[in-house]
Formats: structure tokens, sequence, C-alpha cells
């Protein structure tokens, strides 16, 4: 069935929200520019606006794992609350001590440190939001209006600033940032998530830290989106931390030229939002990795080849364009495949990632542009960006297949031991009888289970044979906790997981007989 682009804003809630976080990525990009220009009259001015950046992607980097954890734990509505009206009384502090002149540089940078961190909890937890708010087919149009939104405030929140900056001042800028956390703390006021169903408590957090870290290792599907990532973001992000310089070297445009080419890509972004409905409908989803990574290497070529307005500003929009289309379907991918309990842990490793490879990627780019010059960085850019999609056939994004919602089909243990959750290690043991003819197809078959056990908790997997009755196989898993199995119980395992189990039983004779290993520990 067809899905506009524009389908997930007919949702009240979620229009609300994605409005939300607009304001926030305005503000926030406003807040950035009115930091920097606060600190070119300092001196060693370079440093301190350089700092700038450091002090607002280092906590990305540093807790955007940490902050999935959380949001996986608790609350996601509550959470993001919380963290809004935190950076509203953050921003507000910072907006009245400038008025006041009372904002030396380094306590400038640790209030943008602060923002930071906020911004850190509030990026995982908003992608793992979206799929409580809009059904299943209209997610990949959810995650193109993402990218449309983060190119709006790329485009709108430097142009804004700039113009306030000049006419009313930085502490103008820096209240208006605080006024966008109110709004989307107003959004989130106007939502009323449903109360999470189910018996279990919040996983503690060092317990929950690590079952994410062990999806995203036994989890081919993610892997792969973070190689694809990687792959397109470390070339691609020569546009965004050289424009500036493509801008005033280049073109020679000056400052308001560089406004325009923000615009540009802010544009290109927009009308891919807008094409990607029909475009996925007639273009499978690895082409159009390879489509858009032509055009984005293409454009590269003709920003270091052509110095001229009229070409770099129309091939900009495309890398807008083509940038949107890898970002979005990067993203829905994620959204398609991650379940619940995971999924916000999920994409903090996604953002880690993606950030991690900007940040990257721009030193890197400013570092061949220092040796070489800006065209030279460009082009070399622009054969690793060939290099990567031409390896898009061999390292292809996996087909979302299968049924991802949770599905608690394991029977409960009965046990005549009462183990205390955090009881562990504890280990598992299915017995299989195969025949003969089906022994090498039900070992194929018990590759997916093994991934799957690990994904949902299992830290040790083995499938072994008994020496004394070949017939029988043995799989034998360890879990840290009693808790961490009922987990695997009860909220961790999906529909595919069930299906890829099914087929390995359908090739033994009826189903495994388990049992369950504890700690041997004298008794009280």
């Amino acid at each position: 069935m067809s899905t506009t682009a524009w389908a997930p804003l007919h949702d009240k809630i979620f229009r609300g929200l994605w409005i939300g976080v607009l304001a926030s990525n305005v503000g926030t990009w406003m807040q950035t520019v009115g930091a920097s220009w606060r600190l070119v009259g300092e001196p060693d001015a370079a440093t301190w606006v350089s700092l700038v950046q450091t002090a607002t992607m280092l906590p990305v980097l540093l807790l955007a794992l940490p902050s999935g954890t959380l949001a996986d734990t608790f609350d996601r509505r509550r959470l993001l609350l919380s963290v809004q009206v935190g950076l509203f009384v953050v921003a507000s502090a910072m907006t009245a001590l400038t008025a006041a002149d009372l904002m030396p540089p380094p306590l400038l940078l640790g209030f943008t440190f602060l923002l930071g961190v906020g911004q850190a909890l509030t990026l995982p937890t908003w992608q793992a939001v979206i799929p409580e708010v809009v059904p299943r087919d209209e997610l990949a149009s959810a995650s193109a209006l993402g990218a449309v939104n983060t190119n709006l405030a790329r485009s709108a929140g430097p142009a804004v600033a700039g113009l306030l900056v000049a006419h009313a001042g930085v502490p103008v800028v820096f209240g208006l940032n605080a006024l966008s956390f109110a709004v989307f703390a107003y959004a989130l006021l106007r939502w009323h998530r449903p109360a999470r169903t189910g018996g279990t408590h919040a996983e503690h957090f060092g317990p929950a830290l690590r079952a994410g870290g062990r999806y995203v290792r036994y989890s081919p599907v993610v892997r792969r989106v973070l190689l694809r990532v990687v792959l397109f973001v470390l070339p691609g992000s020569v546009v965004w931390g050289l424009v500036p310089l493509v801008a005033d070297r280049q073109l020679h445009m000056g400052s308001r030229g560089y406004g325009v080419l923000l615009a540009a890509l802010g544009l290109g972004a927009i009308l891919g939002a807008l094409l990607m409905p029909r475009i996925r409908e007639k273009v499978p989803p690895n082409r159009l990795l390879i489509l858009s990574g032509l055009g984005y290497a293409a454009a590269l070529a003709v920003v270091a080849l052509v110095p001229s307005p009229y070409a770099v500003i129309p091939v900009l929009a495309l890398a807008g364009l083509a940038w949107m289309v890898q970002v979005s379907r990067m993203n829905a991918s994620l959204q398609l495949f991650l379940p619940s309990w995971v999924r916000a842990r999920g994409f903090a490793v996604y953002q880690v990632v993606f950030a991690g490879g900007q940040a990257l990627g721009a030193f890197a780019w400013g570092q061949v542009t220092e040796v070489t010059d800006l065209p030279t960085a460009y082009l070399v850019a622009a054969g690793l960006m060939l290099l990567g999609t031409a390896s898009v056939p061999w390292l292809p994004l996996h087909e979302q297949a299968g049924d991802r919602a949770t599905a608690s089909y394991w029977p409960e243990p009965h046990l005549m031991l009462e183990p205390h959750l955090d009881e562990g290690p504890v280990l598992v043991s299915l017995r299989y009888r195969v025949k003969p003819e089906n022994r090498e197809e039900f070992i194929a078959a018990m590759e997916p289970v093994r991934r799957g056990r690990q994904r949902t908790g299992a830290t040790r997997w083995g499938l072994f044979r008994d020496g004394e009755q070949p017939d029988e196989f043995v799989e034998v898993y360890q879990v840290p906790t009693w808790e961490e199995h009922l987990r695997q119980h009860g909220e961790r395992l999906t529909g595919s997981d069930e299906h890829e189990e099914d087929r390995a039983v359908a090739l033994a004779e009826g189903p495994a007989t388990v049992t369950h290993l504890l700690p041997a520990q004298h008794e009280n």
C-alpha cells in the first residue's frame, strides 16, 4: 500500500512531537551559532570557537549508549519530559548570565556541555518513541521526516541566529533556545503514553547496558546497517565539515553564501522526503543506496571541479537529497528491525557511529585540506564514496523480513528450587533427538537459533552431540542471571525468533527436553 511522505503527520500526537523536536533542533543550532559568536572577540578565539563543537558533540559520543539504556529501562515520555525541563533551566540560566555579562568562555563551554548532555539523552529516546506513535507501514516515511526535521533545523537555525545576533544580541538567541525546549515539553505533556504492560520490573542499569551491547554484537542486521553508515558518513561528512570554506574560498560568497549553501542542502533533503514514497515503490533498498551514493559522489566532484555558484548550489541540493535518502534508509531499517525492549540502545549505538563518523570525517577532511587543497579533499572524498557505493552488492542491507513483534512462546519454567532473580549464572540445556537424514540440516538451522539466544541474553552457547546416543543433540547456553533468563521468556523474543526455532524443532523428533541448571550453593 502506498504511503505519502507526510502521512505520519496526520497523526496529531506524532505531529505535535515532530514540531516539538523541530523547535528543539532549531534552538540547538541557534545556540551553537550564538555561543560561537559570543567567543569571537575573545583572545585565542579560534581555539574557543572550535571547542564549542567539541563541547556539543562530546556528550553524544560519551553518553549515547548509557542514554539509550535509560530510555529502554524507564518510561520514555517521562524521561524526555524531565530532560526538556532540565534543558530549559540550563538554557534560561545561560540567557540570564549572558545578558548580565557574566559569561566567561570556560563557563560558556560548561553550559554548552550540559546542553550537549541533554541532547545525548534526547536523541536515542526520541528515535525509540517513533514506532510507538507511528504505524509500522509508515515508519519509512517517519524516518524521512526525521531527516527533513534535521536538515530544516540545520538550514534555518544558523540563518535565524545570524540575524538575531546582528540585530538583537546573543542573549536573545539563548533565550529562544530555552523556549524551544519548552515547546517540546508541551508536546510531550499532550501525549498520554499507554502504561507499560507486563509484570517485569525495570532492568538494572549495568546488566541492561551489557544486554544492549550483546544485542548489537550478535545481530547481523544491525551490524550491517552500522557498516553502511560508516562507509557513507566518513566520505560524506566532507560537505558538512568544509562547506563554510567552499562558500568563502571556493565561491567567494561570504557568510551569506554559507547560508545559501546550507539552504540548498536542506531543500534537497525536503525534496527527497517528498519523493521517497514513490521511489521506495519502484526502487529496491540496496539499489537506492547505490543510486544515492553515485549522486552524492557526483556532487562532490562538481564542487571540486566547477567553482561556480550556479553549479555548486544545484549539486548541493542533490547532495542533500542523497544524504536524506541514505540516512532515512538506514534509520528505517533499524526502526523496522529493533524490538521495543532494546530499541533505544540500538539507536544509541547507531548515534555513536553516526556522530563519531561525522566528527572523525570532518577532522580528517580538514587535515587533507591543510596538506593539499579544498578541491583535492572533495575529489578524494568522491573517490571513497564511489568505493563504498561499489561495495553494496557484496555488503547489502539485509531484507527486513519476519515478525518483529514480541512473542512469549516459551513455556514457563517450573522448578523445585526458587532461585533469586540475581542468582547466576544459569545454564540452560535442551536435548533434541534428530534422525540421521536430518542432521546436517538441523545443525544449519540451529545457527540462527544461536544468534537469537545470544541477542536476548546468552553469554555462551554450544551445540553438542551425545557420544553414547548419536541421534541426540544437546544445546547448551549460559545466561548471567535468573532474571535475565526470565526476560527471555517474557519480553525479549520476537515472532522471527519463534519461526527460526520452529524450523529447527521441525527437523527433530518432537520438542526438546529443557533443563535449567543453577549454581550449587549451600542452603541457609
